[in-house]
């Protein structure tokens, strides 16, 4: 077996991943739920299959002692995110399945705040949640929706690039970190340069690069990313958290008068059939939630947030509950993932 017929079958099976590793067949995983193949393999054919994906670079890299990340397009046309690395020696690998199109907000059934967020001409965006909640994909919608609604320039940073866009009313330049540029905060140095409209930072992971979206947003860009983090109030935290104390609060000041908003998403199995449906949370940059952020009171976001469900704003515990009510989901499901297990089962019964 080569490695393009291992990812069609996975892609028939409507896998989000593969791994491949030492002592198990290729493992898929399948509406969140890991499933080993039946596909067995030698550690010389996994190890073929692997090397089989990268170019000379990175099989250079690898050999040289360091994880490779990487897209990897089959001759179909077909992408995947790839990491190779290492565990006890042997070599191990993590594959993420691509969708071939660019989903629309319709496809993935989006809340319509998201809509209105792709229509800000400037400020910033985060999307967040774990590792598989989607929020690549997220993300690929929303740059997608403005391609096709608005004429920008959409600059993209990602490590690696994973949906290529077709340009439509946008025009639409995509930066590969470690192939186009060295890195996620040199990239956006340069793009002051590059008269951007839009841009797209695949993931705010250091404090430069935090600076520098945050920066950028200031200076009259509309810049999306996302962060690691589950729930709004987690979120300003962890960006505040990542700057020495003497520069927090002219951080919050910043972040007062850039952020648009801050969506959290993570991945449910449906309660009836397969697949997988995604839950909200929902932070709009209203004038109360800048002054809690401005303030110090990051503590009462929650509850302004609670109170906000007009403007379109709704706490993940909340959407969860809806979700349990109309039946989509099940009460242990939506239960794992509630940020308060006292406010969900409350919001469940409800009226």
């Amino acid at each position: 077996m080569d490695i393009n017929t291992l990812i069609e079958i996975a892609r028939r099976q409507r896998a989000s991943d593969i791994h491949i590793t030492a002592a198990r067949n290729p493992v898929f995983r399948i509406d969140g739920t890991l499933i080993e193949t039946d596909f067995a393999l030698n550690m010389e054919e996994k190890k073929n299959l692997l090397y089989s994906m990268m170019n000379q670079a990175q099989t250079e890299k690898f050999d040289s002692g360091r994880d490779v990340d990487m897209a990897y397009s089959t001759p179909s046309g077909d992408r995947q995110r790839v990491n190779i690395y290492r565990q006890q020696e042997f070599m191990t690998a993590a594959i993420r399945i691509i969708n071939t199109k660019t989903p629309t907000f319709d496809e993935l059934k989006l809340p319509e705040t998201l809509r209105q967020l792709t229509a800000q001409p400037r400020g910033l965006v985060l999307i967040t949640g774990p590792t598989g909640s989607g929020k690549s994909t997220t993300l690929a919608a929303m740059i997608d929706h403005i391609n096709k609604t608005r004429a920008c320039h959409i600059l993209t940073i990602e490590d690696p690039v994973e949906y290529v866009y077709t340009q439509d009313k946008s025009f639409i330049h995509q930066r590969d970190v470690g192939v186009d540029i060295d890195s996620f905060s040199s990239a956006l140095r340069s793009a002051m340069r590059e008269d951007p409209d839009v841009i797209l930072v695949g993931e705010m992971r250091d404090y430069e690069t935090v600076s520098a979206a945050i920066t950028a947003a200031e200076t009259g860009h509309l810049v999306l990313s996302t962060l690691h983090t589950t729930g709004a109030a987690a979120t300003i935290d962890r960006i505040i958290d990542v700057f020495p104390p003497h520069n927090q609060q002219q951080i919050r000041t910043q972040l007062a008068s850039t952020l648009k908003g801050v969506i959290t998403q993570t991945l449910l199995p449906r309660a009836a059939g397969a697949g997988r449906v995604a839950a909200f949370e929902i932070m709009l940059g209203s004038d109360a939630i800048l002054n809690l952020i401005r303030e110090v009171k990051g503590h009462q976001i929650n509850s302004t947030i609670q109170m906000s469900a007009k403007q379109g704003m709704v706490l993940l515990d909340t959407y969860l509950a809806n979700l349990v009510r109309s039946g989509t989901v099940s009460m242990e499901a939506a239960k794992e993932r509630a940020n308060d297990v006292s406010e969900f089962m409350s919001a469940v019964t409800r009226v």
